[in-house]
C-alpha cells in the first residue's frame, strides 16, 4: 500500500491507476456520478483505504476508499470525512460492507 501526504495526491494517483469513477453514497448504496450506476454493498469491494488526519483542523480528517464493482467494470473513489465531520450514511454503508465480507 502506498503512502500519500494529501487527499488530492491519493485521489490523483488512484485515478491514474484506473479508479476513474466518482462514487457517492445515496440511500443504502453507492452511485457512480459519472455513469449513474448504483451498487449495493454486496456489489462492490474496498480495495484500498487511506486515512488522513488533520494536524490542526478536525475538518481535514478524511478517508479515501478505492472501490471495485464486482459485476460490472467500474473502479472508483469514495471520499468521506471521519470523526466529528463524518457522513453517517457513508460510514454506515462502509461498515455494512466490512461486516458482509
Amino acid at each position: 500500500m502506498k503512502n500519500y501526504d494529501t487527499v488530492s495526491e491519493a485521489v490523483n494517483d488512484l485515478i491514474n491507476r484506473g479508479y476513474t469513477h466518482d462514487f457517492n453514497i445515496k440511500e443504502e448504496c453507492i452511485v457512480c456520478g459519472n455513469t449513474g450506476v448504483s451498487l449495493s454493498p454486496d456489489d462492490f469491494e474496498i480495495d484500498e483505504v487511506y486515512r488522513f488526519e488533520g494536524e490542526t483542523d478536525p475538518g481535514d480528517e478524511m478517508i479515501v476508499y478505492a472501490i471495485s464493482a464486482k459485476h460490472v467494470v467500474a473502479k472508483g473513489v469514495l471520499v468521506n470525512a471521519f470523526g466529528t465531520y463524518s457522513d453517517a450514511e457513508t460510514s454506515r454503508i462502509v461498515k455494512r460492507l466490512y461486516l458482509s465480507h
